[in-house]
C-alpha cells in the first residue's frame, strides 16, 4: 500500500489514481450514473402520414438511459456497455459548450430498460435527485409496457409524469393538445 499522507488517502500502488480508470463494479456504476447519466422520455410527432399510418394518439414516446463522456473517457462508456451487457455506445458530434466530441452509452431497447437496468438501478439505489427521475422513468415505462401511451388518457399521464422529471421541462403544450384532441376511434382511452 502507498499512502498520501496529505489527504489520508491510501489505495494499492498497482490502483489507478482516477477513478474512471478503476474496474467497474455496481457502487462505481451507481455513482457514476448519479453525475453523468440521464433517464428520460420524450415524444415525437408521429401523425398519419401518405403510405404510413401514424400513432392513435399523433405521438410516439421515446425512452432512453444514457450517460455522456468526452472522448477522452469514451472507455468508461465501453465498459457500462459490457458491465450492463445491452445498450451502444455512440458519438455525438455537436460540440456546444465541449473542445471534444462527445460519446453516448444509451439504452433504448424497451425490454433491455425492463430486464436489464431497471433491475439494477432497484437493487443499487441512487443516492442523489436523479434516484426520483430514475422512479418517476420506472412509472412511465411501466405504463408504456401497459401500452397505456397508445391511448389518450395515458399518454397524458406519460407527459403529466416526464414534467417533473430532470430539468422540468413543461409539457403543457402536448397536454393541451392531447386533451383537445377528437377520440379516433381506435382511441379507447
Amino acid at each position: 500500500m502507498t499512502s498520501d499522507n496529505s489527504r489520508g488517502v491510501h489505495r494499492a500502488s498497482d490502483e489507478p489514481d482516477n477513478q474512471q480508470e478503476r474496474p467497474i463494479d455496481p457502487g462505481w456504476v451507481t455513482g457514476f450514473v448519479d453525475g453523468e447519466g440521464c433517464f428520460s422520455i420524450g415524444f415525437v410527432r408521429q401523425p398519419d402520414r401518405k403510405n404510413r399510418k401514424g400513432y392513435r394518439t399523433g405521438y410516439q414516446v421515446n425512452h432512453d438511459f444514457t450517460v455522456v463522456q468526452g472522448a477522452r473517457s469514451v472507455h468508461v462508456l465501453h465498459g457500462l456497455r459490457e458491465f450492463f451487457g445491452v445498450g451502444r455506445v455512440y458519438m455525438n458530434t455537436r460540440h456546444d459548450n465541449h473542445r471534444e466530441n462527445m460519446y453516448l452509452y444509451t439504452v433504448h431497447r424497451r425490454s433491455d430498460l425492463l430486464e436489464v437496468v431497471i433491475p439494477f438501478f432497484r437493487g443499487n439505489r441512487l443516492r442523489t435527485s436523479k434516484a426520483a427521475d430514475f422512479d418517476k422513468f420506472v412509472r412511465c415505462l411501466e405504463l408504456i409496457n401497459a401500452k397505456a401511451h397508445l391511448t389518450r388518457n395515458g399518454l397524458i399521464a406519460i407527459a403529466q409524469i416526464t414534467e417533473t422529471m430532470n430539468r422540468q421541462k413543461p409539457r403543457t403544450e402536448l397536454i393541451g393538445i392531447l386533451r383537445d384532441h377528437t377520440s379516433d376511434v381506435r382511441d379507447s382511452g
